[in-house]
């Protein structure tokens, strides 16, 4: 069900400001920054080995990302999990008694398609079902 962590999110005031001590600091591979309309939030893709790590910049005060940071900081945001077939995943995950945010995938950020388990539904964790149609990792 679950290949792999795909990325870790990580919610963030500026990308500006961050991704110097990604890139510099830590030495990881910038792979691509887009801005995702959808969800007000511009997303800087990091390389770190096998997995990537997203940064969250929101665009809009209305963002849950520009939300989470004004409630929690800036910080890990979520756990995105590599999996096939994600409509199936959804159905599985709540005939397990899984709390979906979404109840059907979206697109997101890479063409990813998305969807979001709730945190209390995850001891407090926001995972992030994502399945990368046609693409490799």
């Amino acid at each position: 069900m679950i290949k792999k962590i795909d990325h870790i999110g990580i919610a963030v005031k500026s990308l500006e400001n961050t991704l110097p001590f990604y890139t510099d600091v830590l030495n990881l591979p910038l792979l691509a920054i887009e801005v995702v309309d959808s969800q007000k939030v511009k997303v800087a893709f990091l390389q770190a080995g096998q997995t990537k790590i997203e940064l969250l910049e929101p665009t809009s005060e209305e963002s849950t990302i520009a939300k989470f940071i004004e409630k929690r900081g800036e910080g890990i945001h979520h756990v995105a999990l590599g999996v096939d077939s994600i409509e199936e995943r959804i159905t599985e995950m709540k005939e397990k008694g899984i709390r979906m945010i979404d109840e059907q995938s979206r697109l997101g950020a890479g063409g990813a398609h998305i969807a979001f388990m709730h945190p209390k539904s995850a001891s407090g964790v926001l995972y992030e079902l994502c399945e990368k149609k046609g693409m490799k990792g």
